[in-house]
């Protein structure tokens, strides 16, 4: 990672809604509405945090339907751990993310359709 994508990381784990989505979401995916809930912010607040999330790999993003027909996405965690190393004057960060499933992979691309 470039000092600039750590800094980004560090910025985003520095967030204490980013780290309340990311909480809520490791424990099974959650619409922006449930996360608003969970989470105690404006949707605004929430829809800010999301893409930040995203665009680091942190969250996967899924399509549901309602039984009414209407579409709207769920998000799940994906980062698994960040582990920082101090050593010899230099600092070492190292993300780790959950792999996708490849059912779930397939069915995004096709959803990006």
């Amino acid at each position: 990672m470039t000092d600039d994508e750590d800094e980004e990381v560090l910025a985003l784990l520095d967030d204490e809604y980013a780290r309340r989505i990311l909480i809520a979401a490791s424990e099974e995916p959650m619409s922006v509405d449930r996360l608003t809930d969970r989470c105690d912010a404006s949707p605004p607040t929430i829809y800010r945090r999301i893409e930040r999330l995203a665009d680091q790999g942190f969250l996967d993003e899924y399509q549901e339907l309602d039984p009414d027909g209407h579409h709207y996405k769920t998000y799940s965690t994906r980062l698994e751990r960040v582990a920082i190393e101090i050593a010899e004057g230099s600092m070492e960060m190292d993300v780790y993310r959950r792999d996708e499933d490849p059912a779930d992979r397939f069915t995004r691309l096709f959803e990006d359709l």
